[in-house]
This record gives C-alpha cells, structure tokens and sequence, in this order.
C-alpha cells in the first residue's frame, strides 16, 4: 500500500495520464476517472464558432465514409521489451515512413469509435492541431471534454462543472501532437511490423511509480494514413481508438482548444 501522501498523489497522476492517452487519444482517454476497467464517458456535439459554421461533424474531403471496426490486440500478446533491442533495415525504413507523416501533419479532423476495456464502445469526433493541441467530442450523452492547448490537457465534467488538469508531457498525446517526430530517436519504439494491411508501431513507457504502459500506433500499409491506435495501461487493460474520414486540410478555430479555468474549478477530492 502507498502509503506516503506525495507518492500517492505522483501516482494517481500517473495512472490518470495513462488512461487518458487511451482516449485519443485522445482518449479516449487516458485519465482514470474511477477504475482503469470504466470506460470513458461520451463527450459533446461540435463547439460554436469553428470554421464553416453549422454544427456537424468535421469537413471531409473525398468519400465519407462508414465508422471502422477497431483492430483488438491478442491480450495474450507479449511485446519484447529489452535496453538491446535492434531493427532491421526494413523495420527502420517503416519507422522513417511513419515518423515523414506525423511530421507531414499540422492539423487532422476525423471521426472515431473507440473500444474500451469491456469491450464498449462509444464514438465521436476529433481535431488536432499541431503543436499540442487537440480536442475530443464524445457523441451525447456524455457530458465529458477533453481539450489541450499546448501545454496542459484538462478532462472536463460538463454537468458537474469540474475539471481535472495534467501537464501535456506526461500524457501519450505527445507522440501524436509533437511538430516534429522522429519515433526511433524521440521515443522508445519496442517493436515494428508490417503486413498487408498494417505498418504498426509499439511505443513503451516505464514509470517508477505506476509500471509500464505501451502505446500500438497503426498505419494503413497503402495510404500510409493513421487508422488506429491502441493505450495499454500499467494494468493491462486495452482502449482502442480507430480513426476514419480524415482531413488534413481544414483551417481550425483556435477558440477550440482555449481552456476555460474561469467556469471550471478542479476536481473534488
């Protein structure tokens, strides 16, 4: 049992960026709002005054398409995680390919279904905009956002009129949100493979306090586009985000990702 204060709040801060990673990314997310097992909650319909009015979905260029059926990882799968692990020159030349499109990226629309550990799952829209700012729309009920500037990343309950707030560093959104990536020398890449249908990456994280998380980024093998990613948490337990109707093209409000610490308090507790 922790037992000392500081430890224990450094590790409900830690286990808490790991869930909302699987958000996204957000969640999505990686925030453990009560146990790692509760999904994510649905957040809200597109906000005012982003760019081309009107209140629906993101502007897609090319044919919309149908929501995805998610990839679920083998949850008996054993990712090697070793201070020597080597790649050769194919699994290099995939990682290079990967890190030239996130680099490529400076802002993304899209749609999502995400897959939490139950196996529920919820759907909604997203925007990026690069460096470090993104934010998460769950379909309604849910009266959740989650929102980053740049900065810092804040979890907000609509109805309860709270928020909880974690710095943009400690969470996996990073990866994602970063201007510039190169994933061999800027992360710790355990593995990458390549089929048919996939160019998929596994990034590790190792935390004193809390343990291991990974995070699985997919690429379609033809369009190299971003399809999937998947946060497993220091429990093990899996949320998977798949990607679809992708835009890289739209011109975004930056009042989207404007945190609001005025009608927001924290968290209680």
């Amino acid at each position: 049992m922790i037992r000392h204060p500081d430890i224990r709040i450094a590790a409900t801060i830690a286990a808490r960026s790991a869930r909302v990673a699987g958000v996204l990314l957000v969640t999505a997310a990686m925030v453990t709002v009560a146990s790692f097992a509760q999904t994510v909650p649905v957040p809200k319909p597109a906000p005012k005054g982003r760019e081309g009015g009107g209140s629906g979905g993101p502007a897609v260029t090319g044919a919309t398409q149908t929501p995805p059926n998610p990839v679920i990882p083998d949850p008996r799968r054993n990712v090697p995680s070793s201070i020597f692990q080597t790649f050769d020159a194919n699994q290099k030349a995939q990682a290079a390919k990967v890190s030239a499109y996130l680099s490529s990226l400076s802002t993304l629309v899209g749609n999502f279904v995400q897959v939490g550990p139950d196996g529920s799952k919820t759907q909604g829209d997203f925007y990026i905009q690069k460096p470090g700012k993104v934010r998460f729309e769950y379909n309604a009920p849910s009266p959740i956002d989650i929102v980053a500037d740049g900065s810092s990343l804040v979890v907000r309950d609509r109805k309860l009129a709270t928020q909880d707030v974690y710095p943009l560093s400690q969470t996996p959104l990073r990866f994602l949100l970063s201007d510039r990536i190169d994933l061999m020398k800027d992360t710790n890449v355990v593995n990458v493979s390549a089929d048919d249908v996939f160019v998929s990456v596994t990034i590790e994280e190792k935390q004193a306090l809390v343990g291991t998380s990974r995070l699985l980024l997919m690429f379609g093998a033809k369009d190299g586009q971003l399809k999937q990613w998947t946060v497993t948490d220091p429990q093990g337990y899996d949320t998977t985000i798949a990607v679809y109707n992708l835009d890289s093209s739209k011109k975004l409000d930056p009042g989207m990702f404007k945190i609001d610490f005025t009608n927001y308090g924290p968290a209680p507790g």
